[in-house]
């Protein structure tokens, strides 16, 4: 049976008439969102840090590809020499103290499970804690980072940001537009005229004229992004198969606790599988009971779930890697906007203005 959060996510996505008793309420958060914004960025917005940071985020609950986004921006970056660090809230963790350093050793339930896999994908130095402030002054103690990415937090406005980079899905869109509890917005649809990229994951470079896609205004940077199937990895043994080669079977289980498992369906069935999903709510903690059918066919998994298993009593279970593929005309403008071309960053930014 659907949870609450899977059946109020169907009705947004499906514009279910009950959802217009909600709207006052919607109407009363878009107001109280954007005056909370207002107040905090009057206070917090420019004060610099000692490197840029950028907010890796959305307007909407649910699902859009932030963290494998992360996880290519780093290697991106990475690969052009500059050393990158990381902030997550965490969600899904909980540990005794923060700010906590995402180290080998870890466990998903201690740091969430989104930190600990772009901690193991990238190797770059993660740090978690509610207050993203408090996470950006300990990577700028322990590292010396040219830059600093936050996995979500646009609506953090305690912390100052150098880039805002919205992602939105190109087949959920927005919704219906509305406001929460009404809609999935987190904040008004106009809010992606502030960003500085906006990051459609799927679809085409023509397919954001329709309704349910962000029209960000002309002086705002948008770029297709896409995820793509990269290998199976067999989580008890760690064998990987390329998709073309997997021969396991043509019908399988799909347990996923994320956004948006009907993404990860999707994704499923575009490489001709049969797919029998077993939707959770997003960084629902995972038992090996979850993943026991009473057949013999595959189970596959996300590598965001996978994390969360240490160790694994069952030989069935595959991970789907994914990979984002970015425009490499993204990532030039990304640099530049960062300052980092010739230090200029550093040049603009009086290190006195830190918190």
């Amino acid at each position: 049976m659907p949870s609450a959060e899977q059946r109020l996510t169907r009705a947004w996505y499906n514009s279910s008439w009950w959802l217009v008793f909600l709207l006052p309420t919607a109407w009363l958060f878009s107001l109280l969102s954007g005056l909370r914004r207002r107040h905090l960025q009057s206070q917090y917005q420019g004060r610099a840090f000692a490197a840029p940071v950028a907010i890796v985020g959305n307007i909407s609950v649910g699902g859009s590809g932030k963290t494998p986004l992360i996880i290519a921006l780093v290697k991106a970056l990475n690969a052009r020499g500059y050393r990158v660090g990381v902030v997550s809230r965490g969600y899904g963790g909980r540990a005794q103290s923060y700010p906590l350093d995402v180290v080998e050793g870890l466990s998903a339930a201690q740091c969430g499970d989104e930190p600990l896999l772009i901690a193991q994908a990238c190797r770059c130095p993660v740090v978690v804690a509610p207050d993203r402030v408090a996470a950006v002054e300990r990577l700028l103690e322990t590292d010396n980072c040219d830059l600093i990415l936050s996995d979500d937090g646009l609506q953090h406005y305690r912390l100052h940001r150098d880039i805002e980079i919205a992602v939105v899905d190109a087949a959920r869109g927005l919704g219906n537009r509305y406001c929460l509890p009404a809609g999935p917005l987190r904040e008004s649809a106009q809010r992606l005229n502030q960003v500085d990229f906006v990051l459609v994951n799927g679809g085409s470079d023509n397919s954001a004229s329709g309704a349910a896609l962000p029209m960000p205004s002309a002086n705002i940077q948008s770029h297709h992004i896409a995820l793509q199937p990269s290998v199976f990895r067999h989580l008890s043994s760690g064998k990987t198969v390329a998709p073309c080669d997997w021969m396991e079977s043509s019908s399988v289980h799909a347990v996923a606790a994320i956004g948006n498992p009907e993404r990860f369906a999707a994704t499923l069935e575009t490489l001709g599988l049969a797919v029998d999903l077993i939707g959770c709510d997003d960084h629902q903690p995972l038992q090996l009971a979850d993943l026991s059918f009473d057949d013999d066919k595959p189970v596959i998994i996300t590598a965001k779930d996978a994390v969360k298993y240490a160790d694994t009593v069952t030989d069935r279970i595959w991970v789907l890697e994914v990979e984002m593929i970015v425009p490499t005309e993204f990532v030039d403008s990304f640099i530049k906007a960062a300052g980092l071309v010739d230090n200029e960053y550093h040049a603009n930014n009086n290190p006195e203005k830190n918190l």
